[in-house]
């Protein structure tokens, strides 16, 4: 759940240390909704001669400088501006190596330096293990000399036990973290591997043992799910990463052309992409995709290379840190590493059979696609709304045509490429099981009914840690959907591997293009929402409803008896970006209004039924996500089972009201409410078309009565959560809190 960003740029003299830091500072800033406990970075600089592939490069080599603090990347900001100013020195937050000599200088096959290489990693905290503290605070380093540097995003599950062998071995820690056991254990692992070799390891008594190798021995000791960046002193001007389950995302900058081919594979350009093709490695081959490079041939056939002014990567956690650079990513996968080194970038995966007899064998070259990621700057820029969660809030008219451009064709037929193809399997299916945490699991809730009624196949709807926690049987003709709004969800993640483990046909709707669930599962659907900043989901949340919704209407495609209902829905999306305008239009002063009086009170209750039980229970989350109110929603059914002994005249009660076969009851409900005295605090969410509920409440003096815009049943829910989005929003801008940011959450939750 934290932020990791790094950059490596390559071949530019002329760039400082302080504009190389406002690099990173400006990409974790575009990451600070995944966790912002704490931030902070390190930079290194060396010179590097790559004139000659036939001897080692000759570096001239900058202690690394490390600065880290508590607090959000703002502060982390002010303290870069303190340490990097002329004339500062390093403060009680900031390090540099203790380097016997700054610089160690040579010359090159030809008598010319190839150019600078400026690397620089970078992190943002949701604190897991460890208080939010200067010690905890990333990046970790091995020892006071900076030799290996590490940021990490996601859980190290046995890091106790790593951490005990290490005691035990002499190693000391500073921190309570288990990201530290991990540059602790490389170091450990550095030394052990240069040691003389014995008849057991076969280990080679030299100093020049890859990075990336030196990685994958990391690896085949870590349990759990991370993604790691590295820097060490012992490798200078080189950046590895390695990923297992968290998120990892390449950006590339620069124009490449065709490489040639190698023992250990080849990348090819197309117009479109660049990919590398499998193959086994063979001892002392590599495969790299050279970005910023063009190869030429001399009169007499051979090659050379000619590096452009700058050649840059960057790793993410998220593409939102990496569009203001490039539009070419790579998407790294499980057990990936990534190194990169004098402009050149090499990818390997570690295979699952480990023996230190055959090592040079055990990291292929795998299939990797240069992607081209369809979006702009301003996606990602609050613009000239004051919070991201209002901009996304007021973004849905155009989030919801954006999910469904395409995808309705003549206004009559709904097409969902990547799900149509695989229909007649799904209508064969004895179960759809829909399988979510969070606002995903409630978008869920609001359509089950609606994927009941037109699919005719029983739908459950399961929450994911629950899911794994119980083991839920599994069968191959069951069809398993996994709703998650970043793709990186780790219960979620956990129960589509189980799923896919017991056979069962998998289904993805995420959000996020490239995440891990987008490619695990073996069909499914894009929300094409746009980027959602807001730790709090909005637009992400209407937008699944809607895709699910319109997963309902192909499962019915071919039924008759349904077309008539079929015709209503597709009425219903053709209207709903229109209606949503409408809606915000009509409440957005009204709820602005309740919030503040609301903004006092502790404590509230939201009752719905049928599409509106998942209403409240989302309303209920974004007010205690944002405004930190307890707020409970309850089914309206369950009133007289209980929570009606909470009801007074003081306390804030929201009804959600619609007009469907739940009506009739929920009027019961708002009876019994106002015969206990709630009135002056009872709040009625209709639709303007509802002449029933609001004859029924327009005699009750006090009673608020919040108006959307009226559609179609199944779809009301995507209005009447509006204006609950604003009247978390308000409350928490009335009780002067972080609205993008709560305390203690992060938005997308990569650990369990």
């Amino acid at each position: 759940m934290c932020g990791i960003f790094a950059c490596f740029i390559h071949g530019s003299d002329t760039l400082s240390e302080r504009e190389v830091a406002g690099v990173l500072l400006n990409g974790l800033g575009r990451l600070e909704y995944r966790g912002y406990d704490s931030a902070g970075l390190c930079l290194s600089r060396s010179s590097t001669c790559v004139c000659s592939s036939e001897q080692p490069a000759v570096q001239d080599q900058f202690c690394p400088r490390l600065l880290k603090t508590v607090g959000t990347v703002s502060v982390l900001r002010e303290l870069v501006d303190r340490e990097m100013s002329p004339g500062s020195v390093n403060g009680a937050n900031g390090r540099r190596a203790k380097c016997t000599d700054d610089s160690r200088r040579g010359s090159c096959a030809v008598g010319q330096r190839c150019g600078t290489t400026h690397v620089g990693i970078a992190h943002t905290r949701w604190a897991t293990h460890g208080a939010v503290s200067v010690e905890n605070c990333h990046p970790h380093v091995s020892s006071a000399e900076l030799e290996f540097v590490v940021v990490h995003n996601g859980i190290i599950t046995n890091y106790q036990a790593l951490k005990e062998m290490l005691l035990k071995k002499g190693t000391r820690f500073e921190s309570d973290t288990d990201t530290e056991v991990v540059v602790k254990l490389i170091h450990y692992l550095y030394s052990t591997l240069l040691e003389a070799p014995s008849e057991s390891s076969r280990k080679t008594a030299s100093a020049s043992i890859p990075f990336e190798k030196l990685v994958m021995h990391l690896m085949r000791h870590l349990e759990g799910a991370f993604a790691l960046i590295f820097l060490s002193t012992k490798y200078p001007g080189q950046i590895v990463a390695c990923k297992r389950g968290s998120p990892l995302v390449i950006g590339l900058k620069g124009e490449y052309n065709v490489s040639e081919r190698t023992k250990g594979g080849h990348f090819s350009k197309t117009d479109s992409a660049a990919r590398i093709t499998s193959s086994k490695l063979s001892k002392g081959a590599t495969a790299s995709l050279s970005l910023g490079r063009t190869r030429n041939l001399d009169s007499e056939g051979r090659g050379h290379d000619e590096l452009n002014d700058s050649t840059q990567y960057f790793f993410a956690s998220d593409v939102n840190a990496i569009v203001e650079h490039t539009d070419r990513v790579l998407y790294t996968e499980d057990n990936d590493i990534v190194s990169v080194r004098s402009g050149e970038l090499q990818v390997f995966n570690v295979t699952s059979e480990f023996s230190y007899e055959n090592e040079d064998e055990q990291m292929v070259v795998p299939n990797r696609q240069v992607s081209t990621i369809q979006m702009e700057l301003h996606e990602i820029m609050k613009g000239s709304f004051p919070h991201f969660m209002k901009k996304e809030i007021f973004e849905q008219p155009e989030s919801i045509k954006q999910t469904m451009r395409g995808r309705i064709l003549n206004g009559s037929e709904v097409h969902l490429t990547g799900v149509r193809e695989h229909m007649s399997d799904i209508r064969k299916s004895t179960r759809l099981i829909f399988v979510a945490s969070g606002t995903s699991y409630n978008a869920c809730m609001a359509s089950r009914q609606i994927l009941e009624e037109l699919s005719e196949i029983p739908v459950i709807v399961e929450l994911a840690g629950d899911f794994m926690d119980r083991l839920c049987p599994i069968f191959r003709s069951d069809v398993v959907a996994f709703v998650s709004q970043s793709g990186e969800t780790a219960d979620t993640l956990d129960a589509l591997k189980y799923a896919r483990k017991h056979g069962a046909m998998c289904m993805g709707i995420v959000n996020v293009v490239g995440s891990s669930i987008s490619r695990l599962t073996d069909f499914g659907v894009h929300l094409n929402a746009g980027s959602e900043i807001g730790v709090a989901s909005t637009k992400v949340y209407t937008s699944q409803i809607v895709v699910m919704v319109m997963i309902a209407l192909e499962l019915s495609a071919d039924s008759k008896n349904k077309s008539a209902r079929r015709i209503a829905i597709l009425q219903g999306l053709r209207e709903l970006s229109a209606n949503i305008e409408k809606t915000i239009l009509l409440v957005d002063e009204h709820v602005q209004r309740i919030a503040d009086q609301l903004a006092d009170d502790r404590s509230i209750l939201c009752f719905g039924r049928g599409y509106h039980y998942a209403t409240c229970v989302e309303a209920a989350l974004k007010i205690k996500e944002v405004a930190y109110i307890h707020t409970e929603g309850i089914n309206a059914g369950e009133l007289k089972h209980g929570p009606i002994a909470l009801v007074d005249e003081n306390l804030p009660i929201v009804v959600f009201s619609s007009m469907d076969l739940t009506a009739v009851k929920v009027q019961s409900a708002i009876h019994q409410l106002l015969a206990r005295g709630v009135r002056q605090r009872l709040i009625v969410v209709c639709s303007e078309s509802d002449t029933q509920m609001l004859e029924l409440v327009a005699s009750r003096e006090g009673v608020d009565v919040i108006k959307v815009a009226h559609t179609v049943d199944c779809l009301q829910s995507v209005l009447s959560i509006i204006p609950m989005q604003l009247l978390s929003y308000y409350l928490a801008v009335a009780r002067k809190l972080n609205v993008d940011c709560p305390r203690n959450l992060a938005k997308s939750v990569t650990v369990h």
